[in-house]
């Protein structure tokens, strides 16, 4: 998951069937998690593991979702390339369970702030400085609110650059339908992560819907243009 000058898209499987359909969609990033345990629902290693090898070992970036610290080996075990981590807002100070969190395993923890939290670029450097590979803002909950409504575009902006200058990754997510794309990749973050906008319904507990993600790619592909 190198960091690019244009949005790639990151869609949360729950399942092999869906992550092959993602993936044959466009999808960049296949992001394994359990959808019906809200923003970072965990799946368990052996699901992750029948994910990842349903996809090709080369050509696709991959992420799984750990719930607890002592969980971070084992889904990194399970072939995901990069693990998610929640970090909450009481947490931000605590360099010494940030660097616990971080180097469980170096180099390929993403924390996972929240954006009901109001983080912004002043988070970054104590990521930073612990060894987090990347840093995401999601939506704690899942019932309507979404990520553009609690945080405005210079504050979503400044978390980009921020993550940017010290080489780490950097997504954005929360609720997101396609509509928000022109919006969030003017902030240029590495990811845009799609769950429930990309599902039959628009309800995130059903399955992912092909036709969306290739609409979600299509959005996207302007934009990287431009930035070429």
């Amino acid at each position: 998951m190198s960091p690019v000058s244009s949005p790639r898209l990151l869609v949360s499987v729950r399942d092999p069937a869906e992550a092959e359909a993602a993936l044959l969609a466009g999808a960049d990033l296949i992001d394994a998690k359990d959808p019906a345990r809200g923003a970072l629902g965990a799946l368990a290693p052996e699901v992750v593991a029948a994910i990842m090898a349903r996809l090709p070992g080369q050509g696709v970036e991959t992420s799984a979702v750990a719930d607890s610290p002592e969980s971070l080996a084992a889904l990194a075990r399970s072939g995901a390339r990069w693990v998610k981590h929640g970090v909450i807002r009481a947490e931000w100070g605590d360099a010494e369970r940030l660097a616990r969190i971080a180097k469980a395993v170096p180099g390929r923890v993403i924390a996972v702030l929240f954006a009901e939290d109001e983080p912004g670029a002043h988070c970054v450097p104590a990521l930073h400085a612990a060894g987090f590979a990347g840093a995401m803002i999601d939506t704690a909950g899942k019932q309507g609110v979404r990520l553009p409504d609690l945080l405005g575009p210079d504050a979503l902006a400044a978390f980009a650059a921020s993550c940017r200058a010290r080489s780490m990754l950097c997504g954005l997510a929360g609720s997101l339908r396609i509509g928000d794309i022109a919006t969030l990749s003017a902030a240029g973050p590495d990811y845009l992560g799609f769950r429930g906008g990309l599902c039959r319904g628009f309800d995130r507990t059903n399955g992912i819907d092909p036709l969306r993600v290739a609409e979600a790619v299509r959005a996207l592909r302007p934009h990287a243009q431009d930035a070429a």
